[in-house]
């Protein structure tokens, strides 16, 4: 259930000094639940942040602007609604810091009480920043001679080859939209699924994931959709799902799940 409580889609100020209590929390537990996920979970992870407009005043006034970083373990009780972390950012804006450890530690108390867990926090300088893009490991699925006729969740599109020889293989997919379940409005992404088991079809792969164009969630949700449906309908050895969103409002969120990786892949598509 979406609470009425979250700024998104509506008109809002913007306060520019600091105010922590502009942060919403959405429990994890929500979504899941219709997932069949409960205490236990069956994957490991975390959702990736990178928040491109975060600015502070130093002591004397001056304007600081960085780039920051955020690894959100995907075990923490709640993820934090993107709207609510972007005003909360914003409010930094005209707050006077005496220094960088100041402004971190306030980031770390604040966001690790809204995600009801530890988070890495990450300040970058601008200059210090990634100037190249990583390209998605394996085969794309992009350039399949496909039809597709189903443009909403469909986990029954998914089918495995007749081969019964296991493989383990890397495919991805730029072609990847859903939608935001209060706005409408629609997230972009690549996603990278990397599995060891029965092959999985790969024209089958592609309409699933296109079948995606119109399903409402959030990102976090999103993927671990994904990692679930693989899992019930190819039964892999192995799994993992990645998902690089683009950004909206400044930020792009990048949810990883994976049953036996602990280390986010690193990388960066280009289009982000």
């Amino acid at each position: 259930m979406i609470s009425e409580d979250l700024p998104l889609g509506k008109e809002v100020s913007y306060p520019s000094t600091y105010t922590p209590s502009l942060l919403r929390s959405i429990e994890r537990a929500d979504s899941r639940e219709g997932m069949g996920i409960y205490a236990d979970l069956p994957f490991r992870g975390e959702d990736l942040w990178t928040c491109y407009e975060f600015s502070w005043l130093d002591a004397r006034g001056r304007p600081m602007a960085v780039i920051l970083t955020l690894q959100v373990p995907c075990n923490t009780s709640c993820l934090v609604e993107s709207k609510s972390l972007k005003l909360y950012l914003n409010s930094f804006a005209q707050t006077r810091f005496s220094n960088r450890t100041e402004v971190q530690r306030a980031l770390d108390s604040d966001l690790s009480l809204a995600f009801r867990g530890p988070v890495m926090v990450n300040l970058v300088d601008v200059e210090h920043a990634p100037a190249t893009s990583n390209h998605f490991l394996g085969e794309s699925l992009d350039h399949l001679d496909v039809t597709i006729q189903t443009y909403e969740h469909d986990p029954a599109l998914l089918r495995l080859e007749t081969s019964r020889t296991t493989i383990r293989e890397t495919l991805h997919s730029h072609l990847f939209r859903s939608v935001c379940p209060v706005t409408g409005q629609p997230d972009w992404a690549s996603v990278m699924v990397q599995y060891a088991g029965q092959p999985i079809d790969h024209v089958s792969l592609l309409q699933y994931l296109v079948s995606f164009r119109s399903h409402a969630a959030f990102h976090e949700s999103t993927v671990e959709q994904m990692f679930m449906d693989l899992k019930e309908v190819c039964q892999p050895d192995s799994l993992s799902v990645y998902a690089r969103f683009l950004r909206r409002g400044g930020i792009d969120i990048n949810p990883f799940r994976s049953d036996h990786e602990d280390v986010t892949p690193e990388l960066r598509v280009g289009r982000q």
